[in-house]
């Protein structure tokens, strides 16, 4: 396998192709780790800790799963791929029961680039609505066990969260895009499996942790 990698840079166009999706990938870690502004981060990751050690803190892993740890940090990449992925499986079942949409998957490569169109508004348009219930989530300290995490709350901080955390998903989605375009492997898949990947050492001292007889 390393003999294949090595030899894959022999390559000139692969050896491109590689760097790019080294260059993306690393654009899309460093973004996972700015954050959102309006927030007190120490707060934030306090109230982490406190729901890491009960039942309550499953679902929150699993999301902080598939944004590499931005959803814990609330970064501009707090939402993920998750919005694009959700209208993604939207549009695949509506294909099956509108017509028109139907006829537009039959239509080959033109068709296929028009729905892919819809999923990206469709992602656009989640995305605004969870940023904004994060939002109002984000603001209310009864959420967070008395923890006050948005340091001036209010429609200006609503707003300026919608566009932070719309924008990151859309950043994202266009690195998956570039990445799939001008890369290698398909883009979104890669943002996903680079975010888990980079949950392991996190995963591995709470598993050595929960081990240990001390």
């Amino acid at each position: 396998m390393l003999s294949a990698l090595v030899n894959s840079f022999k390559i000139p166009d692969l050896k491109r192709r590689l760097i790019i999706t080294g260059i993306l990938i690393a654009v899309y870690r460093i973004g996972c780790y700015v954050p959102t502004p309006g927030i007190d981060g120490t707060a934030l990751a306090e109230f982490f800790n406190r729901i890491a050690k009960t039942q309550g803190g499953a679902l929150f892993g699993i999301i902080n799963m598939f944004s590499g740890g931005a959803m814990e940090r609330l970064t501009i990449f707090a939402l993920g791929i998750m919005p694009y992925i959700s209208s993604s499986i939207i549009l695949q079942l509506l294909t099956a029961v509108i017509p028109a949409l139907e006829k537009l998957a039959k239509e080959g490569k033109a068709g296929y680039e028009r729905i892919n169109q819809y999923t990206r508004y469709a992602t656009v348009l989640l995305a605004v609505i969870q940023s904004f219930f994060i939002a109002l989530w984000l603001e209310n300290p009864a959420r967070f066990e008395g923890l006050r995490i948005v340091m001036y709350p209010g429609w200006g901080f609503r707003l300026l969260t919608v566009l932070t955390l719309t924008t990151g998903t859309i950043f994202i989605m266009w690195l998956g895009e570039q990445i799939q375009e001008r890369g290698i492997g398909n883009g979104i898949s890669l943002v996903i499996a680079a975010s888990i990947i980079s949950r392991i050492p996190v995963a591995m001292n709470q598993l050595f942790i929960l081990l240990s007889p001390f």
